[in-house]
This record gives structure tokens, C-alpha cells and sequence, in this order.
């Protein structure tokens, strides 16, 4: 599972024109999915999401979490996260999950996301066009993937 995680001042995801989901300051999490990910994959990327320390503290030091901060998360689906450049010009995207395997893990990953959260998060609609929109706050930009966690 891969991850990009953007602090944003604001963030929100339109579906057709019509806004689906919207947040103030926070987290922009784009998520990727592989055949290969589960459970474990999850859980990880959850406790490392809510507790990593990318927010300012009093002294403009990046010190705090999302949970300290009482900020939003916006998570959006993007299986180009897994985009293979190696060969050619044209990415290849054969390692992103099917929808089959990668929409329960979609929605699971959204679920645990906001219980760690305490809080509903914000989200797109798997396999819809989306047009995401947001104001990179910093920039801060992190970029996670469980295959590299040890």
C-alpha cells in the first residue's frame, strides 16, 4: 500500500462539478493500492498517518500530529500511485489491485483512518473522475509505502 500525504490549509474532491467531500486545515491522503496489500498494510498506514508529526507547534517547529492539531483528513484513491515508468513513455499500472481487491481496502482503510481519527474523514468515490483541489500548506508532502517499512 503507498501513500501520499500533502498538509493542506484546505482541501476538497468534485465529482461531475458537484463537491463531494471538503476540509479546513489538515490532510490530503492519496492512496494506492497492490494485489499483495491487506490488513497489516492498513494498520500501519493508520497509526503512522494520525501520529506523524508534520503539523507546526508554538515554535514553528513540525511537532505535532493531525491528532494534536484537531485537524481534517481527506483521502482520495489514485491508482497511479503505482505507476511503473521503467519502460516506454507510457506508464504501466499493472501492479495496482483490480477493484475487486482494492475497493474493500479502500473502505476499510477510510473506516480504521477515522476511528484512529476519532473523527469521519473526508473521501472521493473509488473509480470515479475526480478533480482534486487543495492548497499545499509548507509544501509538506510525505510519501509512505508499507513495502519500505523496515
Amino acid at each position: 500500500m503507498r501513500i501520499v500525504i500533502q498538509r493542506v490549509a484546505h482541501a476538497s474532491v468534485a465529482i461531475g462539478g458537484t463537491v463531494k467531500s471538503a476540509i479546513g486545515p489538515g490532510m490530503l491522503v492519496l492512496v494506492g493500492i497492490e494485489e499483495a496489500d491487506g490488513q497489516e498494510d492498513i494498520d500501519w498506514l493508520c497509526k503512522k498517518t494520525v501520529n506523524l508529526r508534520i503539523f507546526d507547534d508554538d515554535e514553528g517547529v513540525m511537532n505535532r500530529s493531525i491528532l494534536d492539531s484537531g485537524g481534517d483528513i481527506l483521502v482520495v484513491s489514485q491508482f497511479t500511485l503505482h505507476a511503473s515508468t521503467k519502460k516506454g513513455n507510457r506508464p504501466s499500472y499493472i501492479k495496482a489491485a483490480k477493484p475487486a481487491v482494492s475497493i474493500p481496502l479502500y473502505e476499510t482503510f477510510c473506516r480504521e483512518l477515522a476511528l484512529a481519527l476519532g473523527k469521519e474523514v473526508g473521501t472521493g468515490t473509488f473509480g470515479a473522475e475526480m478533480k482534486v483541489e487543495l492548497l499545499n500548506d509548507g509544501p509538506v508532502t510525505i510519501c509512505m509505502d508499507t513495502k519500505n517499512k523496515e
